[in-house]
């Protein structure tokens, strides 16, 4: 057995920090979708010969940023916490086809050493597949060119395009295309002059901007929105604080701010417009879906929004995976977190890929298994992906052929340094028809398990 080394809102904005520390540098069931996890049986019995499988194991290998990160968040711990938590819960099931699920490699990519990292795991080619969670993506390629099945927190689109083997948490999404989901969001604080900022170290920052100020713009007429304001050239992570900006938002009479920045950002703009009167001013959050942050802040969240795309913590269970999420990372004392619950929906669609293929799964039976699935939801917790065709990406005049059949989004309020669920508990998305960009239609509530 190999040792263990020493050692995202949508992703959309996970793609834009990618990009800034680049720049920086220092830093399965006949429709595809996952059935609901308290009912499956574990199939037993299972034979293989395929690199990293024993007679009683099924060996993964995960690498990821822990040290040298510059944002400064749990990636690489808190995922792994998710894949364990996951393996657990199907272990005491009796595994995949009699085997268990072990991760039995996990290895620090210090930021810059992502490919270094994947070559040792191919070189060593002690592991079945291999799960990955970082910042600069830069060896993804090398474990799909072994033929390894990958599973990835979903926010390096560009390697992950057009590569059949790599998955993850979604589909390949197309950051610059129009969503209505950010014009819903002002909607929900009845706001009219809306705001944008964003990086301008990083061109998808700069993106991520143009994408929301022409949302805003497309739907004018319907929603009554304007732009009021817009900034894509600020400093990464607002060294100087922002206090002309806001100034600026100020006197244009920004009643919405919508950000394509960091957490840590995102708390410096909020203590600038708490000084200069804005602090009522909702924001929507790219990445604040951290209860211990939030709750750290002591109210100066109160009153945003975040988008979430996966189903919220603060949503029913119902019949979805969320309950089994929340017992196993309990009883695997582990902390609750986004980036655990991608470890957990990674798991997932690893688990139900061996399933689909059979008792004799192999690498490749299990890639071309996994790309049979045209509905993998994770068991609820997810927007359906297709991965009959989501290897591609869409584009803003297609959103569709590569794309998302629907646009879904959940949303959370900050309420007294909590979140609240916005919405029917038992629905928690709202979701468009992705067929139908051009004008502007109301979301329906919709569940997915």
């Amino acid at each position: 057995m190999s040792t263990i080394s020493s050692r995202s809102r949508s992703a959309r904005l996970a793609g834009v920090l990618v990009a800034a520390a680049l720049v920086l540098g220092a830093c399965g069931n006949s429709t595809g979708q996952s059935p609901t996890p308290t009912t499956v049986a574990a199939p037993q019995g299972g034979s293989s010969t395929a690199p990293g499988v024993t007679d009683q194991e099924i060996r993964y290998a995960a690498f990821g940023t822990r040290t040298n990160n510059p944002l400064g968040t749990c990636v690489l711990d808190c995922y792994v916490a998710g894949i364990n938590a996951y393996f657990a819960f199907r272990n005491s099931q009796g595994g995949a086809h009699g085997h268990k699920l072990v991760l039995s490699t996990i290895l620090d990519d210090e930021l810059a050493k992502n490919q270094d990292r994947a070559l040792e795991i191919t070189s060593a080619n002690d592991t079945f597949g291999a799960f990955s969670a970082t910042q600069l993506a830069t060896g993804w390629g090398d474990i799909a060119k072994a033929g390894m099945p990958l599973y990835v927190w979903a926010i390096s689109f560009n390697e992950m395009n057009g590569q059949d083997s790599i998955f993850g948490n979604a589909g390949v999404f197309c950051a610059s295309c129009v969503q209505k989901s950010e014009v819903y969001a002002a909607s929900l604080s009845k706001a009219k002059k809306i705001a944008s900022l964003g990086y301008g170290i990083t061109q998808a920052s700069k993106d991520c901007v143009a994408e929301q100020t022409k949302a805003v713009e497309r739907y004018s007429s319907t929603s009554g929105q304007s732009v009021a304001y817009k900034n894509d050239n600020l400093d990464f992570g607002l060294p100087n604080g922002i206090g002309p900006e806001v100034t600026a938002m100020k006197q244009a009479g920004v009643d919405f701010v919508m950000t394509c920045i960091d957490l840590n950002g995102d708390k410096t703009l909020a203590q600038e417009m708490e000084r200069q009167g804005m602090g009522t001013v909702p924001v929507l959050h790219a990445n604040l879906y951290d209860a211990d942050f939030v709750a750290a802040a002591n109210g100066l969240f109160d009153g945003d929004i975040l988008a979430v795309r996966y189903r919220p913590f603060e949503a029913d269970p119902g019949r979805s995976g969320l309950k089994d999420f929340k017992d196993w990372m309990g009883r695997t004392n582990s902390k609750l977190s986004e980036v655990a619950y991608v470890g957990w929906i990674n798991a997932d669609l690893a688990y139900q890929g061996v399933i689909a293929a059979g008792p004799s799964f192999d690498r490749a039976g299990v890639v071309a298994a996994t790309n049979k699935m045209n509905a993998f939801t994770a068991g609820g917790l997810l927007n359906p992906i297709d991965w009959t065709r989501q290897h591609q990406l869409p584009t803003d005049d297609d959103p569709v052929t590569h794309g998302y059949a629907k646009e879904c989004t959940a949303y959370v309020r900050v309420v007294s340094g909590k979140f609240e669920l916005i919405g029917d508990k038992a629905k928690p998305f709202s979701c468009w028809d992705n067929k139908a960009l051009k004008s502007w239609t109301e979301p329906e509530p919709t569940n997915f398990d």
